[in-house]
């Protein structure tokens, strides 16, 4: 009963942590805390345990930077192909 009472009014989530963050955009841990050295993705500390939390918000816009650079290399990259499998023929 307390759980889902717990359950019912808990607030949104707003950090992710590095795994959670690494799944999502289907890097490894390793890749997020790259990307955190190089600012590509701002990492904020947890203040009790110091370990590194991202925002979910970051997490989506970079998600959403990400699907639009494939998008446009794919765009890019299809007449090519195209003219190499003529060229082998």
């Amino acid at each position: 009963m307390l759980a889902e009472l717990a359950n019912k009014f808990r607030m949104p989530k707003q950090f992710l942590n590095v795994k959670q963050v690494a799944k999502i955009l289907g890097v490894t841990a390793l890749t997020i805390r790259n990307w955190d050295k190089r600012g590509k993705l701002q990492a904020y500390r947890n203040p009790i345990n110091n370990y590194r939390v991202y925002k979910v918000e970051d997490v989506e816009k970079l998600l959403d930077d990400i699907e639009n650079s494939k998008t446009k290399k794919v765009a890019i990259s299809e007449p090519k192909v195209k003219k190499l499998l003529v060229e082998e023929l």
